[in-house]
């Protein structure tokens, strides 16, 4: 048993984890530092329960409020299914303004709220209001020319510019039918490349590149909401594993109403994965279907001819790093390059920082210096600035996850330190001031013992309960909760404090001790370690998650290896379905949210990458799988899933329970109306913890 002075906190945990959305609301986030490095913009929310971010200008130590959807009477209203999409690419769990774009000065920002477009002057003191522009239709992903004379922004698949005080609206880009959109992101884009995008202006503001997508050979998915059996399905263009892409091609569209397509041997490089236009012309990186090769081409603007700048290939597939590429003033061109166990930063094709240094992503380019974020620690993420006079010098001390925007000089540091946000402004690399985060103190708070585990020194992390103490006379042993996510692209065994971290507090405050483990496949050790999964996402990440268990129950006989439980969500839901059809002898119960089990079913670009295409190594994709696996179930299983989820489609874990119903196999499922990849509803979020909870302790004292 715990003691009240534990209970308290941790009985109200659910609630505020649900109120915060995940402890994500009154963050600063969104940093734009003006070229003067006079000003700071960024998004927030006014408290950690509020859930609509405003506009907020940052100025010689002084906050100003520029954009309040609240005071500008536009909060309410469901957002179109082309925004509610880019909404849930971007995992974003706010409401009100949630994103904008600033002129090359930062001087006019613009924003949409609710289809309408709005625009603010971030000079002017209080005088500034923010002002509508009319517009053709609902507004998407509105941006400002650099010089602030026009405003691009999508409506109906077109791309439409207009002047700030509504005057010339005209169309550049008109589809040429429903299948085909102007200036936006295709789904894999968005999803698994990272592009947002769809449009840059370029320097001059006389022209833009622009993305064209055809998604008609694009097979479709159809969401329904069985919950509201009136309303029609959602249509989505969905390219699972193995399917035809949206056929993506790039044009150079004047203001003169010329337009030039850009030319590339798009047959064998079909993803544009990076795409923008800087003082030396317009820039594209593409890639191969098998992801193998990625050319970064330099684009003419006058003819749409293409140079090719620089090619990476790699028998796995080459990753793609944020930020990358980019050039420097002079045009010299930044990029990543691995070598080794290293992925490292190069300028000019020279290689400027050193072996183990892992780079993460770079941020920018100031003259000649580049800022990027890199670590020679799995558990730390560090900000970096490399100038040729200076070699690379580090910017941020504590131990954390550390980023940052910058400009004239000015840099904003946005540190996730143990205990939580920190963001400090520097001038000349001298304090200035900081931005406060608004978030809520978590009620449980985190209290991580960082680990080192086993042969293959696996970062992990282990929780346990702030009242317990081990060999005190009636201390019962511990149950083992694995609550990992230990897939591509997220670290949770971390100097930080995340939300997972406080998620896994909480379950340890109940009586649990939580282990999370970053193994292979994992960012943070190097592209060789990384790249281990690829053709097998399953297997050598179970060994990791199996051989950190044993190596922190070795010396701790106050942990009991005989109730062992793990639960995940997304990539780790899959992966808490195959412990136990794998190794029922390890774990004895699993909780499997949003669990991809057919691995089939998944998007083209994410799933390929590391499997391949599953015409040519379908095996990759058996291995990777658990649907087939249901007869070997022989522990409690519980299966939770958003019946609208564009993600993880829903059809994954009612394949898998099928399965399981056939082979007689007792499990538990629990869908959840109306949720997303996310589950954004207060009440479903706190329940589905106490949910899991309840059943876990049930499960373990079977």
């Amino acid at each position: 048993m715990h003691s009240d002075s534990a209970a308290g906190p941790a009985r109200d945990f659910p609630r505020q984890y649900a109120r915060t959305r995940r402890f994500s609301l009154g963050a600063v986030r969104d940093v734009t530092v003006s070229p003067d490095g006079e000003r700071v913009l960024f998004v927030r929310t006014v408290s950690g329960s509020d859930p609509v971010g405003r506009l907020w200008v940052w100025e010689r130590g002084v906050e100003r409020l520029l954009a309040d959807p609240r005071a500008l009477g536009v909060v309410s209203g469901t957002p179109s299914a082309r925004e509610q999409a880019r909404r849930e690419r971007a995992r974003e769990q706010s409401s009100g303004l949630t994103a904008y774009a600033t002129d090359s000065a930062a001087e006019l920002a613009v924003f949409a709220l609710g289809g309408t477009l709005w625009a603010v002057r971030t000079r002017g003191g209080s005088s500034a209001a923010p002002f509508p522009v009319p517009a053709h239709g609902p507004v998407l992903d509105p941006r400002p020319s650099p010089d602030g004379r026009l405003i691009a922004y999508v409506t109906g698949g077109a791309l439409r510019v207009v002047a700030p005080d509504g005057g010339g609206d005209r169309e550049l880009a008109a589809p040429e039918g429903r299948e085909v959109t102007y200036g936006l992101a295709e789904y894999v884009a968005a999803e698994s490349m990272g592009r947002m995008r769809g449009f840059w202006w370029a320097p001059d503001s006389t022209a833009l590149l622009v993305a064209r997508a055809d998604t008609s050979r694009v097979a479709r998915r159809y969401l329904t909401d069985p919950s509201r059996p009136h309303l029609p399905p959602r249509v989505l263009p969905y390219p699972a594993a193995g399917t035809p892409n949206a056929d993506v091609s790039l044009h150079v569209v004047g203001l003169d109403g010329r337009r030039r397509e850009v030319d590339w041997d798009r047959a064998a490089f079909e993803y544009v994965a990076v795409a923008g236009w800087d003082a030396h012309g317009p820039l594209a990186a593409v890639q191969t279907r098998d992801q193998q090769a990625l050319r970064v081409l330099a684009v003419d603007p006058g003819t749409g001819a293409t140079r090719t700048l620089s090619e990476q290939r790699d028998r796995h597939w080459v990753e793609l790093v944020p930020g990358t590429p980019c050039r420097t003033a002079s045009g010299a061109l930044v990029d990543p390059y691995e070598s080794g166990d290293t992925r490292g930063l190069r300028v000019g094709g020279q290689s400027v920082t050193p072996a183990g240094l892992q780079l993460g992503a770079v941020l920018g380019t100031d003259g000649e210096a580049v800022l990027f974020t890199a670590g020679d620690d799995p558990t730390e993420r560090h900000v970096w600035r490399y100038a040729p006079d200076t070699g690379c010098v580090r910017l941020s001390g504590a131990p954390g996850t550390h980023t940052a925007a910058y400009g004239g000089g000015t840099v904003v540091l946005d540190s996730l330190e143990p205990d939580g946000q920190r963001v400090s402004v520097l001038r000349g690399g001298v304090p200035a001031g900081t931005i406060r985060p608004l978030t809520e103190e978590p009620c449980v708070r985190p209290r991580p013992e960082l680990l080192v585990l086993g042969e293959r020194e696996l970062r992990g992390s282990l929780f346990t309960p702030s009242w317990y103490e081990p060999g005190a006379p009636g201390s019962a042993p511990l149950p083992v909760l694995l609550s990992p996510y230990a897939g591509p692209g997220i670290q949770l065994a971390v100097r930080a404090r995340l939300a997972q971290s406080c998620v896994a507090q909480w379950f340890a405050e109940q009586g649990f001790a939580v282990l999370v483990t970053d193994g292979r496949g994992t960012p943070g050790r190097g592209p060789r370690w990384e790249k281990t999964v690829r053709g097998d996402q399953l297997t050598p990440v179970l060994e990791d998650q199996i051989d950190a268990l044993r190596a922190v129950t070795a010396d701790r006989p106050w942990l009991d290896s005989g109730r062992v439980a793990v639960r995940g969500w997304s990539f780790s839901g899959a992966l808490a379905a195959a412990a136990v059809l794998r190794h029922p002898e390890v774990f004895h119960a699993a909780v499997a949210g949003a669990p991809p089990t057919d691995q089939r079913l998944y998007d083209t670009h994410w799933k390929e990458r590391y499997l391949g295409h599953p015409d040519e190594e379908p095996d990759n994709y058996t291995r990777s799988s658990v649907v087939h696996e249901a007869a070997a179930l022989r522990r409690p299983l519980l299966l939770v899933h958003g019946l609208a989820d564009d993600n993880v489609a829903f059809a994954h874990t009612l394949r898998f329970s099928s399965a399981l119903l056939a082979a007689g196999r007792e499990h538990s499922v629990l869908p959840l109306t109306g949720a997303s990849h996310m589950v954004h509803d207060e009440v479903a979020a706190e329940r589905l913890l106490t949910f899991e909870l309840d059943f876990l302790r049930g499960a373990l004292r079977r």
